[in-house]
């Protein structure tokens, strides 16, 4: 099966989680936080460079677990989800 291409909106939602979860990073280090999460660092570079902007749903929530982001604000930065009001 052949998944279709992806959105300028969803590669642009991808841009920006990245670069939040990039900057919840702050100085700890790629090893370290892939670490935690239990994913590759390479794939972590991928997300946090756009590279991979669509990563699992499981991967971004043991992000936002390792970093101590709140799933909900991760989904508002990327516009999965409404702003709350």
């Amino acid at each position: 099966m052949v998944r279709p291409p992806l959105t300028p909106q969803q590669i642009e939602a991808g841009r920006r989680l990245g670069a939040m979860l990039r900057a919840a990073r702050g100085t700890r280090t790629l090893d370290d936080v892939a670490a935690c999460a239990a994913i590759s660092p390479e794939t972590l570079r991928k997300i946090e460079t756009g590279r991979l902007p669509t990563p699992a749903f499981a991967t971004v929530v043991a992000l936002c677990v390792a970093l101590d982001v709140d799933v909900r604000a991760a989904a508002e930065t990327c516009g999965a989800v409404p702003l709350a009001g």
